[in-house]
């Protein structure tokens, strides 16, 4: 089960399964497009048997890219990319309100064995180039089971505001649209995944937008390929928000039509407030696998995982 880690300096980072050759994932940290708001990502994504997970730069939205943290409403910036939503316009071309998150430096590039680690520095720029966070954020991949055809990572950061300031983290639906709740982690499935099956722990199916459950699972179906895959997104039991710790109290922003997309939204209903010098730490797990896993399945692998 050893992982092999690859380190293109200056570029990206990959992860591959040994044993299937298999590329799982590629940790892009170069900067991009600047209308598309710079900052690192995931993608490719793949299953243990190569099935693609992730989308890059799709037509519809060319700032989705894999698996990536963002940040949509941020004091007045858009450190989501492209078009910014403004309440009684839609969404507007402001250029002068996008933002970036840039690479400093890694803590820790690391494989041994059925493990890997990236732990990386970064900081948060409005369009001007000011200093307004910096970030701790470290990705693990382990919870490697052939047997079962799944992998997990988890994804944990921590942002504190250096700005002089509170940091304000909204989203559309804060500043006036409905079931737009996004900001934070986002993942983009690919084209194939539209229409997929969503479900939690509590609801099979159906409009899931803006509801809340400790886990929310999405399978898709392959182009070019028999077969399916499930991704499976759990917050970290230490979440917090507004002081309630292990509460879960996200809302997820899910859509299997006219894309497939997910993410564990900070600022669905309201915004979340960070006071300068405080420090915002959110931790999740993804899992990746070959098949279409249904809730009783999903169960039973999240039982045997531990934070």
């Amino acid at each position: 089960m050893t992982l092999a880690l690859t380190h293109a300096h200056g570029d990206r980072i990959t992860v591959a399964h040994e044993a299937t050759g298999t590329e799982l994932f590629a940790y892009v940290y170069r900067p991009e497009a600047p209308w598309e708001a710079p900052k690192p990502y995931l993608h490719p994504v793949r299953t243990l048997s190569g099935g693609l997970v992730t989308d890059y730069r799709p037509n519809d939205h060319r700032w989705h890219k894999g698996l990536q943290l963002t940040a949509s409403h941020l004091s007045g910036q858009n450190l989501w990319g492209g078009n910014t939503y403004v309440h009684g316009e839609g969404y507007v071309a402001l250029p002068e309100r996008i933002g970036s998150m840039a690479h400093v430096a890694f803590e820790e590039v690391s494989a041994v064995d059925d493990r890997a680690v990236i732990a990386e520095r970064l900081t948060w720029h409005p369009y001007d180039g000011e200093l307004w966070a910096e970030e701790e954020r470290r990705i693990e991949v382990g919870e490697v089971d052939p047997r079962a055809g799944s992998w997990s990572l988890t994804w944990t950061s921590a942002i504190t505001n250096r700005r002089g300031e509170p940091l304000r983290f909204g989203s559309p639906t804060t500043h006036g649209r409905p079931a737009a709740g996004y900001t934070g982690l986002f993942w983009r499935g690919p084209r194939a995944f539209r229409d997929g099956h969503v479900f939690t722990a509590e609801a099979d199916g159906g409009d899931l937008m803006g509801s809340q459950a400790p886990w929310l699972a999405y399978v898709g179906e392959h182009d070019g390929r028999d077969g399916h895959a499930t991704v499976v997104f759990e917050h970290a039991p230490a979440n917090d928000h507004a002081g309630e710790k292990g509460t879960h109290p996200a809302h997820w922003f899910v859509r299997s039509d006219p894309f497939a997309a997910v993410a564990p939204s900070w600022a669905f209903h309201e915004e979340l407030v960070l006071a300068p010098g405080d420090t915002l730490s959110r931790g999740y797990r993804v899992t990746v696998a070959d098949g279409a896993w249904d809730r009783e399945q999903v169960t039973a692998h999240l039982g045997r995982q531990t934070w």
